[in-house]
């Protein structure tokens, strides 16, 4: 327990020399909770909070919370999903801040491969965003790989490498909406639970930024086996 929960202190060391790392150097930086229960054989609750912010603490620029239904096709593996997304933003208009409020639904797909140590999931996305004045569409389509570093497999005390890229698009005019490349570092607490620090860089039509990304991530099941 004690090499545990040395690691583990490591861990958080190194994401507070990150989130002080893009404090110094203006990069955005999103603080996010994921969590995927189990609350039957086949159902899962999906539950996630983001906090964005332009740097690295006290100026939001959007608090997003998402939360859906998910339904189990095979075990660990193609669940496909119907959700919520709220979502605050405060974005810089001529310099000054605006405050714009999203309601969203969307459907998903998740399917899952593994190939020696490389763990695979291909996640397709729909989106229907009721914005303030405006009703948009759109699609996303992300890979993510994991890699376990230290350990053959994801398992407790294992680090691990993290990487994906996802691209949106509109189904109206400009169809290219956004893309996302995403590199990091993660280590798995226990069976249910793993942390994640990383960095993204997030690339629209007319501008790039990057993005310091620490996530939390919980998996303990709602219900018995």
């Amino acid at each position: 327990m004690r090499k545990v929960f040395t690691k583990l202190a490591l861990t958080l060391a190194s994401l507070g020399s990150i989130s002080a790392f893009a404090q110094k150097n203006d990069l955005g930086a999103w603080y996010m909770y994921f969590g995927n229960n189990k609350i039957s054989k086949k159902l899962n609750l999906h539950n996630e909070i983001q906090y964005r912010n332009f740097d690295a603490v006290g100026d939001l620029e959007q608090l997003l919370i998402r939360t859906g239904i998910g339904y189990d096709l095979s075990e660990n593996n193609n669940n496909v999903l119907l959700g919520y997304g709220f979502i605050l933003s405060q974005p810089y208009v001529k310099g000054e801040k605006k405050e714009n409020i999203e309601h969203r639904i969307f459907q998903q797909f998740i399917t899952k491969q593994k190939f020696g140590r490389f763990n695979l999931q291909h996640r397709y996305r729909l989106e229907e965003r009721f914005l303030e004045d405006d009703f948009r569409m759109r699609f996303r389509y992300m890979l993510g790989v994991t890699i376990p570093i230290t350990q053959k497999e994801m398992v407790p005390k294992a680090f691990y490498a993290s990487v994906y890229n996802e691209i949106f698009l509109h189904f109206n005019s400009p169809v290219f909406d956004r893309n996302r490349v995403y590199g990091a570092l993660g280590y798995v607490i226990n069976k249910n639970m793993r942390i994640e620090a990383g960095y993204m860089n997030q690339l629209q039509e007319n501008k790039n930024r990057g993005q310091i990304q620490i996530g939390f991530y919980n998996n303990i099941p709602f219900t018995k086996k």
